[in-house]
């Protein structure tokens, strides 16, 4: 498939540009009035300043003169205490209620970042530039900011738009494989809540020619506006975007916890949606050939990830504090068919940890 040079997908307030050339018109934007004289911050983590700003100021040159704020890559970063360290690094460099900052990096970027710009003298201004697939079709659309707390993913956030999102592929090239493949899993689940044919798409995506990937990048930003827009504060329909995450948090979660690897987000919303695909069927909702389907397309891109007893008993636990939850209720997000989701589905323990011990026999 060719590259993509230029795409405007228009939200609710923002723009997202997408395409080879989209760091143009975030150089002409940043030359208008609109940001004459404004000090402005660039967020960025230390891999992100070492493959990506190179790319960005070669781009953007009116970037020569910012402020760099560098954090450490890593889940690790969003964190409060990491907050308070960059709203004092702002106040010191001079930043005021008219101050820009721009997030260059990739998922905990954009989540950090615009937290911290929604909260700094009361919310600045802010513009994404997502350098990761998993940041480009998603993290850094949709105005969800915010940080973790006591392990729980994503505890204390707010919803702000940024100004704009600027998402480049040439930054892609940067990324090893399971970081693509982190990305990948947000756009399967887009085709699997809303899209058959992009489904089936993508399964012709090619991960050694990137340029193949421009068309679903751009599919996807398009089917997360569209739900976003209609659900800016996910009171309903939004609430499709949370499937493979009620289980693929809290794997992720207890990741985090223990001596072995801790996941990538995506690794651990491809278990995710697994699994919840097997409660849909388990449900009466997904037939048992889609189920077959879904599974052996994710276990044939994904490792398989170790679930024992342990696990399950922590696994549980956190999924009890999950925001989605319903008066103690457990609230899932379920899929009818691929290409159709539903929302709000309330599950039983039984069925998850069945769902889990189904996943654990397909990985052995």
């Amino acid at each position: 498939m060719a590259e993509i040079d230029l795409e405007i997908v228009k939200t609710d307030g923002y723009e997202v540009v997408v395409g080879r050339h989209s760091l143009a018109n975030l150089a002409e934007l940043l030359s208008s009035e609109l940001y004459s004289g404004v000090k402005i911050f660039i967020l960025a983590d230390e891999n992100t300043l070492q493959a990506c700003m190179p790319v960005l100021m070669g781009k953007v040159p009116q970037l020569s003169e910012a402020e760099v704020v560098e954090i450490s890559a890593g889940e690790e970063s969003k964190d409060l205490e990491v907050c308070a360290q960059i709203w004092s690094a702002l106040g010191e460099l001079g930043g005021d209620r008219s101050s820009l900052m721009i997030n260059l990096g990739g998922g905990v970027v954009s989540d950090l970042g615009g937290f911290i710009a929604g909260a700094f003298k009361r919310g600045i201004r802010f513009i994404n530039v997502p350098t990761s697939l998993l940041a480009q079709v998603d993290a850094s659309i949709g105005g969800k900011v915010g940080v973790n707390l006591g392990g729980l993913k994503n505890e204390v956030g707010l919803f702000r738009n940024p100004e704009s999102v600027f998402v480049d592929p040439e930054f892609l090239k940067s990324l090893p494989r399971n970081q693509l493949l982190s990305g990948f899993a947000e756009m399967i689940k887009h085709a699997l809540i809303s899209d058959p044919q992009y489904w089936e798409d993508l399964k012709q995506v090619s991960f050694y020619d990137l340029a193949s990937l421009d068309a679903s990048i751009l599919h996807s930003i398009r089917i997360k506006n569209q739900i976003v827009t209609s659900d800016p504060f996910e009171s309903g329909r939004r609430k499709l975007l949370n499937f493979g995450h009620t289980i693929g948090h809290a794997v992720e979660s207890n990741s985090f916890e223990g001596d072995s690897r801790a996941l990538l987000h995506g690794e651990a919303v491809a278990l995710g949606m697994v699994c919840e695909s097997f409660i849909s069927h388990k449900l009466g909702l997904l037939s048992k050939e889609e189920l077959n389907d879904i599974a052996s397309f994710i276990f044939s891109h994904y490792p398989k990830i170790k679930i024992d007893e342990l696990k399950i008993h922590r696994i549980l636990e956190l999924i009890k504090h999950d925001k989605k939850n319903v008066d103690g209720e457990i609230r899932m997000t379920l899929i009818n068919e691929i290409g159709d989701g539903v929302y709000d589905q309330k599950i039983g323990v039984d069925l998850i940890v069945e769902s889990l011990y189904y996943y654990e026999r397909w990985a052995n």
